[in-house]
């Protein structure tokens, strides 16, 4: 019983926690350990540990203390039939070496070291046969063992914010991995082998010194997500154009000329390339990119727009802001998604300061009657006859029939008039912009539109329920109910199976409307300005979809831990409620580092 004596030592009451100490006192309780020898999990992350004690790493070899103190075990107890430990957290402590002796926990799938003082591994990591997940980042890493090619199970490796220059050639050997973040390091090059990550999902080069990218990339048939934003690169490589599964590349901050032919990338929803040196934007840039929402050029030095920009069907954001633009074409008007068009720091000589300045609708509005007034001659609206409704001067025939938009917006009206319904014949109407009234109910005459409708703007009204009628759009993908009296959503709602986006922001809700949670379709949820007092994490993280999230100024008093386990989240908003944790210093470092906070405080 030395080590028993040893750490019984008087005077030392926090030996655990210097790193003076051969072998660190008590610094981890027994109720800890007890609690990891059911459960298989031990987090001890924040508690300022030097190192591990040697009793964490020989948690499943030594027989606990508690067992030489306590013969009359209870049924909870009995140590001999412990579970073996799979998760291990030492995340956000001061440890400046890990052991060799992790090898004496061979059944750990996840370890999270991240937020400490390493400055290298041990080559002991190799003989953790069965590790899915392993977060070394924000640590001081010069090189990886080569040992680590060995973790063919290995299916998260986060290597961000440390101090790598090169990795090994073998990185192709961990063929299951499908996340791998190297941003923020000195890296100049990546290995040829990456060719073999074919599993790999999503790719972080961001934030070190890399001048090309390997062609060989482009074998990665299963990526999604690819970073390099904040590099050196001058080109992109063509092969490039063939990663069918891309759906979002991230270019900002490097020194391209030109912006990529990416052809084959049909499934392709977002592309930045903002802060670069991009002169020209040519139709063959475009015409491929038709899944498309997300495009950002701002601080270039793009001169023109091509008409082909109009072949961006799905647009939803256009950032050119910062660039040399001197004229639009019209036809951007035309773009029957787009939500935000960013234009300032361009010399524009046809848009007057002013316009810009009132939002991207009014814009929109402008270009598409400049289309009217330079383009279809009068003759080709429907002629003037016997038939034609009494009012129909001040219908719009030309946005119903050319752009699919049914516009009575702006009218502070009570009502919306039945002759804006009956307009719309058989032409199939796409969009619905009936914001900035007097509404204070749905109109039942918006059923009629169920057939084609997918975007629907209710915004700035007195709507204080949503009528059924609304809930069999089944087309719709954007609803846009801001700004008003809302308390609540039916559960009928559920019928909208291919809805992405819904803004709630400004209204009168208590609690989180229950009914999202089972519109598995939902990226984008706008709740924020509310009175919403709590979520389910555990309903969110079944939302795979859901990218961003706004929960600002509502009345949060806590935010569960297990919202961290929604990965999939790229944008959570939470400032502006009454909650102590996370403060406002880890808000500010933004959504990855939220997550990352809040899984480390999930009790195990």
């Amino acid at each position: 019983m030395a080590a028993a004596a040893r750490r019984a030592r008087p005077g030392q009451p926090r030996s655990g926690f210097g790193r003076a100490a051969e072998e660190p006192g008590p610094a981890v309780p027994q109720g800890l350990l007890r609690a990891a020898r059911r459960s298989g999990q031990l987090n001890l992350a924040g508690r300022g540990l030097g190192q591990v004690p040697q009793h964490v790493w020989r948690i499943n070899l030594d027989t606990p203390e508690e067992a030489h103190q306590n013969l009359s075990f209870g049924a909870a107890d009995r140590w001999w039939e412990q579970t073996d430990l799979t998760k291990l957290i030492l995340a956000s402590n001061k440890l400046q070496l890990l052991s060799e002796d992790v090898k004496l926990l061979p059944a750990l799938t996840v370890l999270d070291v991240h937020d400490n003082q390493l400055t290298s591994l041990p080559s002991a990591l190799g003989q953790l046969e069965n590790l899915q997940k392993l977060d070394v980042s924000h640590n001081k890493l010069k090189s990886i063992p080569e040992e680590l090619m060995q973790l063919s199970h290995l299916k998260s490796l986060l290597l961000q914010h440390n101090e790598l220059s090169d990795l090994p050639d073998g990185f192709g050997q961990l063929v299951n991995l499908e996340e791998l973040d190297l941003s923020n390091n000195h890296l100049t090059d990546i290995p040829t082998s990456f060719a073999l990550l074919i599993n790999l999902v999503r790719l972080n080069l961001a934030c070190n010194q890399l001048k090309n990218l390997p062609a060989d990339i482009s074998a990665m048939k299963s990526l999604r997500q690819l970073d390099c934003t904040k590099n050196y690169l001058e080109t992109v490589p063509a092969e490039l154009a063939s990663m069918a599964s891309l759906e979002q590349l991230y270019l900002r901050k490097n020194k391209l000329r030109s912006l990529p032919e990416l052809p084959s990338c049909k499934l392709l929803k977002e592309l930045h390339a903002g802060e670069n040196q991009i002169e020209i934007l040519n139709a063959e840039n475009l015409k491929h990119l038709n899944s498309l929402s997300v495009l950002e050029l701002r601080d270039n030095k793009i001169k023109s727009v091509p008409d082909e920009i109009t072949l961006l069907q799905k647009l939803e954001r256009l950032d050119l802001a910062n660039n040399d633009i001197s004229r639009l074409p019209y036809t951007l008007g035309n773009l029957p998604q787009l939500k935000f068009l960013a234009l300032e720091g361009n010399p524009l000589r046809t848009i007057r300061r002013d316009l810009l300045q009132k939002g991207t609708q009014e814009l929109l509005k402008y270009l598409r009657s400049k289309i009217q007034d330079d383009g279809p001659s009068p003759n080709e609206e429907p002629p003037v006859t016997a038939m034609t409704l009494p009012s129909e001067s001040r219908i719009n025939m030309h946005a119903i029939t050319s752009l699919k938009l049914l516009d009575y917006s702006e009218k502070q009206a009570a009502v919306i008039p039945d002759e804006m319904f009956n307009a719309v014949r058989s032409n199939p109407v796409t969009t619905v912009n009936f914001s900035k009234n007097q509404l204070t109910a749905i109109p039942a005459r918006i059923v009629e539109l169920k057939d084609s409708l997918c975007d629907l703007n209710f915004g700035f009204n007195k709507i204080s329920s949503i009528s059924s009628e609304l809930c069999m759009l089944h087309k719709l993908t954007h609803l846009d109910i801001r700004n008003n009296f809302l308390t609540s959503l039916p559960e009928e709602m559920e019928a909208l199976t291919t809805l992405q986006v819904i803004n709630l922001s400004f209204n009168r809700f208590k609690v989180f409307p229950s009914v999202l949670y089972r519109i598995l379709a939902l990226e984008t949820i706008l709740l924020s300005n509310n009175q919403v007092g709590s979520i389910d994490p555990l309903q969110l993280k079944k939302m795979e979809k859901l990218g961003t999230l706004d929960l600002q100024n509502n009345d949060l008093l806590q935010v569960p831990p297990e919202l961290g386990n929604c990965e999939n989240l790229r944008t959570l908003l939470l400032e502006g409620n009454p909650f102590r944790t996370p403060r406002a210093a880890i808000l500010a470092k933004g959504t990855a580092a939220v997550l990352e906070y809040l899984r480390s405080r999930i009790p195990t």
